[in-house]
């Protein structure tokens, strides 16, 4: 890939990618940063991606890289994170329809929380997903209607509360 291919590559895609990592974290400052290491791969290995595969290969790159973050935050407990300060008061649960999404999606393993954000959210075809994730057409197809199921339980199970 020659510069020019790079830097049409990243004006094409990063604000796309950065939507996806920013989906997935529900954090900015993580997903620029995931954006921004990606960016930097994408340079380092210029010579090795072709230019008609650089979107799937920025995409991988993403997801792996989402994924080793979330592993190291889950490994990393702070003592007495999980407990609020005692003048800050618990906000309210407020069931507005994107907390409600957010908490869905927060349910599902991490490959199936890509595989909806990527086809519902962003509107890829399986094909794209496949070569993103480095999985089949119909491994898509299966990830994406478990994960559905997933969340219609999930949502099922919140107006049996209503």
């Amino acid at each position: 890939m020659k510069r020019h291919e790079y830097n049409t590559a990243v004006g094409a895609h990063s604000n796309q990618l950065f939507g996806y990592a920013l989906k997935f974290l529900r954090n900015q400052e993580d997903a620029e940063d995931i954006v921004q290491d990606v960016l930097e791969k994408l340079w380092i290995n210029r010579k090795k991606v072709e230019f008609v595969k650089a979107k799937s290969w920025m995409y991988t790159t993403a997801h792996n890289a989402m994924i080793n973050l979330i592993n190291r935050k889950q490994r990393i407990q702070f003592p007495g994170s999980d407990r609020l300060p005692e003048n800050v008061k618990k906000p309210v649960d407020l069931f507005e329809s994107k907390q409600v999404v957010d908490r869905a999606l927060s349910i599902l393993p991490p490959i199936q929380k890509s595989i909806i954000l990527l086809r519902d959210l962003e509107g890829y075809t399986y094909d794209e997903i496949g070569e993103i994730l480095a999985l089949s057409p119909s491994q898509v197809k299966v990830y994406l209607f478990r994960a559905r199921n997933k969340i219609k339980k999930q949502l099922k199970g919140l107006t049996e509360l209503v």
